[in-house]
């Protein structure tokens, strides 16, 4: 059993269904799966997927795990995690097949506020088992022999980092041991974006909100629009908690565009998630500047494929500037010496409510090739944004 436990996922999959909940608890939403590098599956795979998105359906909030959330997310009412004991994940809901071409199809619809939740453990799922059909599972001995030196460069450069491997990783078992690694050896890890984990080593749980939030905004109110509405409702939502806004869901260029005085002065910081950091770094600080805020008051949190390195390099670059952390998934939680899964699961279309005409979702990320979306959607989005 690959998930063994709901807490076994990011934490702002959390975040963000409290906000639905909130503001949007009728709007419904399919996230769709996409393989970046169009592997081509087995038959035995598919089986094996079909079980753990069985075995989903078993897995609930236990009075332990909602006492400690509780506890440690003063964010997310207690209310919240008694809703989500008796939430139940339903393999019905789940699309699942493979095409002529053995490539994989997987699709899931339900209101927001549940369906957000099952992004990152069939992520984990389908990762795992490919993992388990393609290549040799690592011991602990050769995953502390490549997780030591980054520590190493961690420690003796003072780099922050927060563990944010759990959607790409190998296996639950070598995250678990990157994870307790990092708690004993790691002096700058700031955390880890597994609640599970983090409730198991006593790290603070790290994260915010997604992409598909503002894809969400995007769809129902423009895209001119989605960018300043999305950060405005998640304030409404958390009240200048959880701030760090993430830049670029419809390009960095058109956020910083739109990023407000208040907005900038409220959140904490922006998360970069593709693109040239380097020149980011240049943007946003001259976006302070401009709005007359003092950038080394404010945070830059790196998470685009980084290794240690890139983000030795990065912290170097932005030392005297403007403050960063960076948040490293794959190369933590899937560095074995195979090549790791480049899959994800996007919010493809999404209605207000039942009533509603489905609205396509897109994304256009500062990295052509991860544009996400039809071509004429995603041209209808780059004309509205005169991009």
């Amino acid at each position: 059993m690959v998930i063994k436990t709901i807490l076994d996922t990011d934490l702002y999959k959390f975040t963000t269904s409290y906000a639905y909940i909130k503001l949007f608890p009728y709007a419904i939403g399919t996230f769709s799966f996409k393989d970046r590098d169009e592997t081509e599956y087995t038959e035995g795979f598919l089986e094996a997927l079909k079980s753990e998105i069985y075995n989903l359906s078993l897995v609930a909030l236990t009075d332990e795990e909602l006492e400690y959330m509780s506890a440690h997310c003063r964010f997310l009412p207690r209310v919240y995690w008694e809703w989500l004991s008796s939430f139940r994940f339903d393999p019905n809901k789940i699309e699942v097949y493979l095409d002529e071409q053995h490539h994989l199809h997987l699709e899931v619809t339900d209101f927001l506020y549940k369906v957000t939740l099952y992004e990152v453990p069939l992520l984990a799922i389908v990762s795992e088992i490919r993992n388990q059909f393609f290549n040799r599972i690592p011991d602990k001995k050769e995953i502390i022999e490549r997780l030591s030196g980054k520590v190493e460069l961690s420690n003796t450069n003072q780099l922050p980092f927060s563990e944010f491997g759990t959607r790409r990783r190998f296996s639950f078992a070598v995250q678990d041991i990157v994870v307790a690694y990092l708690k004993e050896h790691a002096n700058y890890c700031t955390g880890t974006s597994n609640c599970y984990l983090a409730m198991k080593y006593d790290m603070l749980p790290m994260g915010t909100h997604p992409h598909e939030w503002f894809m969400f905004h995007g769809a129902q109110f423009g895209y001119k629009h989605a960018n300043y509405m999305a950060l405005e409702n998640w304030v409404n939502v958390y009240d200048g908690d959880l701030g760090t806004a993430l830049s670029d869901t419809y390009t960095s260029d058109s956020f910083l565009t739109n990023f407000s005085r208040k907005q900038a002065k409220l959140f904490d910081g922006v998360r970069c998630d593709s693109g040239n950091e380097y020149e980011f770094v240049d943007r946003l600080i001259a976006r302070y500047k401009e709005l007359g805020i003092d950038p080394t008051t404010k945070t830059i949190i790196f998470s685009n494929a980084l290794d240690f390195e890139k983000a030795l390099s990065l912290y170097e670059y932005c030392k005297g500037k403007i403050r960063c952390s960076f948040g490293i998934g794959t190369n933590l939680t899937n560095d074995t010496g195979y090549k790791p899964s480049n899959i994800v699961m996007k919010l493809s279309r999404c209605k207000m409510n039942s009533n509603q005409e489905w609205r396509e979702c897109v994304k256009l990320s500062d990295d052509m090739g991860k544009h996400m979306g039809s071509s004429t959607e995603v041209e209808a989005c780059l004309y509205e944004l005169r991009l």
